[in-house]
């Protein structure tokens, strides 16, 4: 199977980084599924993996424990919950080769329906039909990237934010950097993908690095991979799944921390419901937070990302 390209415009415009580079730049199928049923299948094998990494992976938590919402009303919730997906953004919601709706996206709707105890209905549409879904009431939630764009806000409503999309740096494997700051990169030959949010960040926080853009990701990998560059600065998640995967042939490895500015990278994925729909919101946001503490997060996390992007 191929990689997935998270850096396809598509992709892109999903996790708001393309609206963020511009800015930089310029100034129904239906699944029905038991809510507590056991995800189908394994995660998807990017070609063939790696074992899993010795080091610990950081789970990111983007909820206050200490902030105590309040159980929704479950005489107000709808007994079916249908969220709207799409089926072709691996890993977070595709078909895998046993032909079933997959993915972390797909696993994480279906805890949010069994910790509100609502039976599941998945459907899956093109992306640009997500919105008007939602909207016009054929589906109550969508849980497939849809960025809170002024433009969405008109229709939609989001829930608190359960993934982010950091950027990364990596390095060659056997590199001693271990700290990514202006400082200690100023002297490094840095690949980045030419007129993207990754190449504006570059050129704002580091721009005494020796900055090389290439025309696509693949091409800045392979020039990390044969040692023409010292760095590669791209999305985090794509790179977490590159590393995991045979095409990087064992060659490198993160550098540093996230970096999470939401000019540049977006506001990361929330769920997306009808505008006023503030029951349904907060229970949503109630279902992810008890979700977080009870674990079932970190375990989802760790399913679809066995090398964290954090």
């Amino acid at each position: 199977m191929a990689r997935p390209d998270l850096f396809a415009p598509s992709r892109l415009r999903r996790a708001g980084l393309a609206i963020a580079a511009l800015a930089a730049w310029g100034t129904a199928q239906a699944a029905a599924q038991p809510a507590r049923g056991t995800p189908a299948g394994p995660p998807p094998v990017w070609g063939e993996t790696k074992e899993a990494p010795a080091k610990a992976v950081k789970v990111p938590n983007f909820w206050n424990i200490e902030r105590r919402l309040e159980r929704p009303d479950a005489a107000r919730l709808p007994k079916e919950l249908r969220f709207v997906t799409t089926d072709d953004y691996p890993p977070f919601n595709f078909i895998n080769s046993d032909g079933v709706l997959s993915g972390f996206n797909v696993d994480l709707a279906r805890a949010i329906c069994a910790e509100l105890a609502v039976t599941c209905v998945i459907q899956t549409a093109v992306f640009d039909q997500i919105t008007d879904a939602v909207g016009e009431s054929r589906a109550d939630a969508a849980i497939a990237g849809v960025v809170a764009t002024p433009a969405a806000r008109a229709t939609l409503d989001f829930t608190e934010r359960y993934l982010g999309t950091p950027a990364r740096f990596v390095g060659k494997s056997q590199d001693t950097l271990d700290a990514a700051t202006p400082e200690t990169i100023a002297s490094k030959k840095v690949a980045v993908v030419s007129r993207t949010a990754h190449e504006a960040y570059l050129r704002s926080f580091f721009n005494e690095a020796a900055i090389r853009p290439y025309s696509d990701l693949a091409a800045a990998q392979e020039a990390l991979k044969s040692g023409a560059v010292d760095l590669l600065f791209a999305d985090g998640i794509t790179l977490a799944l590159w590393l995991n995967g045979a095409d990087s042939a064992n060659c490198c490895r993160f550098i540093g921390g996230p970096f999470t500015e939401s000019r540049f990278f977006g506001d990361g994925f929330s769920v997306a419901v009808k505008e006023g729909n503030d029951t349904l919101r907060h229970a949503v946001d109630f279902a992810l937070q008890r979700i977080w503490e009870k674990g079932v997060y970190t375990d989802l996390y760790l399913r679809w990302f066995p090398i964290g992007f954090y």
